[in-house]
């Protein structure tokens, strides 16, 4: 005999239908949605093609901000004090990784706090060699990302710059003195001039009024100038092209944003790859992966960026074939 559900009974199984959605919906919100630390080494206007770049990739990834993932970006603003204090902030708030730049870990000097997160530098100058990592091929610890081969390079800037000025013989090298990966770009360049047969005097910089002491050290006798990279020099890229400008002299950099800026020229790895490639090591970690099991890599793309309104400013003239190799002419 069949039984017929009176209208409680039905009441009843409507109500536990529709609390299995809501039950279902109550457990995926209470799911903790992972937190990215996001600790950029400048100001967050100079870093917008990196972070866009970077978030783009997540997306790719299927990682959604708001949504699947949280991004909490702060800011060290060119100072190693900050970006200590950034990162106390985020192992308090126990984000579950943190993407920055080999830079900045060094210059907070608590490398023992990044230790405790696992860590991914979007870029980093010569990582073995500074200890954040044991080996490219096997990391170790927590700390993990990719080499952008600044000291190595050296050699090659310095040509490029030759080929624009070639009565270079006297070379101004601008240095962050907090950084030593800075410091290691400077050593380098001190040895690749050397080499090349050139003299070069180099200006230890630590902060904004540092600038102006440095063009005061070249004084005349200097004619081009080489800014080691470093959030610090990026951060100053703008007063370091004027007075570049006013002492009319030729400048290379590691960064296209540098000639953006109105400097002469830069040399370097294409850094929003850098940071598209990064967001790869983000999403392993997030998925489970150690850092220590991520090897570090090294760019596979280098831009050559000339800005030809500066070099006319300077009355240089610069040859047809170094024009048709550059990535980047700015008019």
């Amino acid at each position: 005999m069949q039984h017929r559900l009176n209208r409680r009974e039905v009441m009843a199984l409507a109500g536990g239908a529709a609390a299995w959605p809501m039950a279902a919906r109550a457990q995926q919100q209470s799911a903790k949605v992972p937190i990215i630390g996001f600790l950029g080494a400048a100001t967050q206007l100079s870093w917008t093609q990196w972070t866009a770049t970077f978030a783009q990739r997540l997306r790719e990834l299927g990682w959604v901000e708001g949504s699947t993932v949280r991004i909490e970006y702060r800011w060290a603003e060119g100072s190693g004090a900050r970006a200590a204090e950034i990162v106390a902030e985020l192992v308090r708030m126990k984000v579950d990784v943190i993407l920055t730049t080999g830079a900045v870990i060094l210059s907070s000097k608590t490398i023992r706090a990044f230790s405790a997160i696992p860590t991914v530098f979007a870029t980093a100058s010569d990582p073995v060699g500074n200890g954040l990592v044991a080996s490219l091929a096997r990391p170790g610890g927590n700390i993990t990302g990719l080499s952008n081969q600044q000291s190595e390079i050296a050699t090659k800037r310095l040509e490029l710059l030759r080929e624009v000025v070639p009565d270079l013989r006297r070379l101004g090298v601008i240095v962050n003195a907090n950084n030593p990966a800075a410091m290691l770009d400077s050593s380098e360049v001190a040895s690749a001039a050397g080499t090349l047969g050139l003299t070069a005097v180099t200006a230890e910089i630590r902060g904004t009024g540092d600038v102006s002491s440095a063009f005061d050290l070249f004084k005349d006798d200097i004619q081009g100038l080489y800014v080691c990279s470093d959030f610090l020099t990026y951060t100053l890229r703008i007063g370091i092209n004027t007075f570049a400008h006013v002492a009319r002299l030729p400048t290379i950099y590691g960064e296209r944003e540098q000639p953006e800026a109105g400097g002469l020229m830069s040399y370097g790895p294409n850094f929003p790859n850098l940071f598209r490639r990064a967001a790869d090591f983000v999403d392993k970690i997030l998925r489970g992966t150690k850092p220590a099991d991520l090897p570090v890599e090294q760019p596979t793309k280098f831009d050559l960026v000339i800005n030809l309104t500066t070099a006319k400013a300077l009355k240089l003239k610069v040859p047809e074939a170094f024009l048709l190799r550059a990535d980047e002419v700015i008019e």
